[in-house]
């Protein structure tokens, strides 16, 4: 697998002054260019690699978590989790669970609000609230942010940069909130995925437990890697085209 770089910029706490950023910028040779001068998410990474991403929405319930992470056990697979803070406090154990096996755990906002909707100010709190009860309960300070409902624009992106976070978005939406059959999720998914790609699902879907054995089986014989989300992009060097395809410089 080819070598990315990764970033050494963590999230901000709330409170801290935001100096240098800027010099950041321009002295570390980020950059975040976009034909149209929209600023966009990463939907998907430009590769050659067979190497995909899968990651889960937290929002409400919990009954399907654990065996989610026995699932990605047993194909010996780490994945992304992206958690609102709510979730978060009500289910402390299983926070710690995903954590602890490995997996990567990604901010998901606070109250599941339409970002695109709040002032600066009360985005900075729906980020931050998540990521100081993340920090708390895995001891790592998360670096992803997904906003609810897929909803962004500028401002949200901008303020997410300041504090550190990658903004991610999906490539293939598996629609299992839409109650989906078991065999659609995994035909939906292993029709349309290719080197590069995000898959969302939800950790709360009805049928998960039956149509996620079979995708990853099905990615593996496709030999696809499957790798948490931070281990797909690249986090130095790139911009994103107006598909929301991340390429390396």
């Amino acid at each position: 697998m080819r070598k990315r770089i990764k970033n050494n910029i963590l999230p901000y706490k709330r409170g801290v002054v935001l100096i240098g950023i800027a010099v950041l910028l321009l002295v570390g040779g980020l950059t975040f260019v976009i034909g149209d001068e929209r600023k966009l998410p990463i939907y998907c990474v430009d590769t050659d690699e067979k190497i995909v991403a899968i990651s889960f929405d937290a929002a409400w319930g919990n009954d399907h978590t654990i065996p989610i992470l026995d699932i990605l056990d047993e194909y010996d697979v780490k994945t992304t989790f992206f958690l609102v803070n709510f979730w978060a406090e009500k289910y402390p154990d299983d926070v710690k669970e995903i954590a602890k096996r490995g997996n990567e755990v990604g901010n998901h906002s606070a109250t599941h609000p339409d970002m695109t909707g709040l002032s600066k100010e009360q985005m900075i709190d729906e980020l931050c609230k998540t990521g100081e009860t993340i920090e708390s309960l895995t001891g790592q300070m998360p670096r992803l942010f997904r906003p609810p409902f897929g909803a962004y624009n500028d401002a949200l992106i901008e303020t997410c940069e300041e504090l550190g976070y990658k903004v991610i978005q999906w490539s293939i939406d598996s629609l299992d909130w839409k109650e989906l059959s078991a065999d659609e999720i995994v035909h939906r998914i292993l029709s349309r995925v290719e080197p590069g790609s995000i898959v969302l699902f939800h950790n709360n879907a009805t049928h998960v437990e039956e149509y996620l054995p079979r995708i990853l089986e099905g990615l593996k014989t496709e030999g696809y890697e499957i790798v948490p989300i931070g281990e797909l992009i690249y986090w130095d060097d790139y911009y994103i085209d107006s598909s929301g395809k991340q390429i390396l410089n």
